[in-house]
């Protein structure tokens, strides 16, 4: 589900109303922590940030970003596993959550059976950047060098098992091509890797942007379904005849066996700040499409995800 700018605005004006009754009852009457599992800095933690912010106004309790980098984006789901399912503890989900105990010979949990799907609040713009004194003058040209030189050619994400990693993958096998995979625990590092030399490209979510627009990096290719607002002139990957489009979409969940009604209260603070116009300002910045759902479509959405994503990894093979 996708909103305009004005349907957005009404609904966070709707949603800043007083929350049931339930959260004037008692819950919640302490700080709330969300676990995002990224590095700090980076598209995810900014837009996660600004989002938790507007939720902490509405609930009368802040809501206080953890980060718990590295291992893909796993961390804040393998952490819930040991929290009680009270709402005090929450993590950001991203698709890689669905894609790793698929992955790996001992899976570390079950994403259908150990969490509590709350609200489902936006996706990425991803992208293929180089330095701008790179050869390569489109996303086509580096290609061609990269088959002309199988495995010289590497880039950098932000681990193994994201959909950045598998994406890359995917243009491999369809371009029929060999290059290696430099993963990272954050958007930082990365970009530091770039710009010193040590890797050829980065495929990552548009925290590349400003460097982008400052003429340090340039963006040879974006993977949404149409091209950025931002960066017009950038083809997608399904205009240069790959027909791909990745945005990773993630929400917020909870352990296992949350109460209901908490997860109503939740809910309603969070698709009303992924609406207000302090958060879509950020969303605005990096490309991000707002795209709420309640808990019952995001539980239905992630089981849809597991079934396409646990089918995607066995028919590449791929392993931890």
């Amino acid at each position: 589900m996708r909103l305009t700018r004005r349907r957005a605005l009404g609904l966070g004006a709707a949603l800043a109303l007083p929350l049931p009754a339930l959260a004037q009852r008692g819950f919640p009457d302490k700080a709330i922590r969300m676990l995002v599992p990224w590095a700090p800095g980076g598209t995810t933690d900014v837009q996660m940030r600004a989002v938790c912010e507007q939720a902490g106004r509405r609930l009368g309790q802040s809501v206080i970003v953890e980060n718990k980098s590295g291992a893909g984006g796993i961390l804040g789901a393998q952490a819930l596993l040991n929290e009680r399912p009270d709402g005090y503890t929450l993590s950001q989900m991203p698709i890689s959550v669905f894609r790793v105990p698929f992955m790996s010979p001992r899976p570390p949990f079950d994403p259908l059976a150990d969490f509590t799907y709350v609200s489902h609040l936006t996706g990425y713009l991803f992208g293929v950047v180089v330095r701008a004194d790179a050869p390569w003058a489109d996303f086509n040209a580096f290609l061609a060098d990269a088959k002309a030189n199988p495995g010289k050619f590497n880039y950098g994400t932000p681990g193994v098992g994201t959909s950045l990693h598998i994406t890359m993958e995917q243009v491999a096998t369809k371009r029929d091509l060999s290059w290696v995979h430099v993963p990272f625990r954050g958007v930082s590092e990365n970009m530091q890797a770039l710009l010193g030399g040590q890797i050829h490209a980065t495929a990552d979510s548009s925290g590349w942007g400003p460097l982008v627009e400052e003429g340090r990096l340039r963006l040879l290719v974006t993977w949404g379904p149409e091209r950025a607002k931002r960066f017009p002139a950038v083809p997608t990957l399904k205009e240069l005849g790959l027909d791909i489009v990745s945005t990773s979409p993630y929400g917020v969940a909870g352990p296992k066996g949350m109460d209901p009604a908490v997860v109503r209260v939740l809910d309603a603070a969070f698709r009303g700040a992924v609406a207000d116009p302090a958060h879509m300002a950020v969303l605005d910045k990096f490309d991000m499409p707002p795209m709420p759902m309640g808990p019952e479509e995001y539980t239905a959405f992630v089981r849809r995800q597991v079934e396409e994503e646990s089918a995607m990894i066995r028919r590449m093979g791929l392993r931890m």
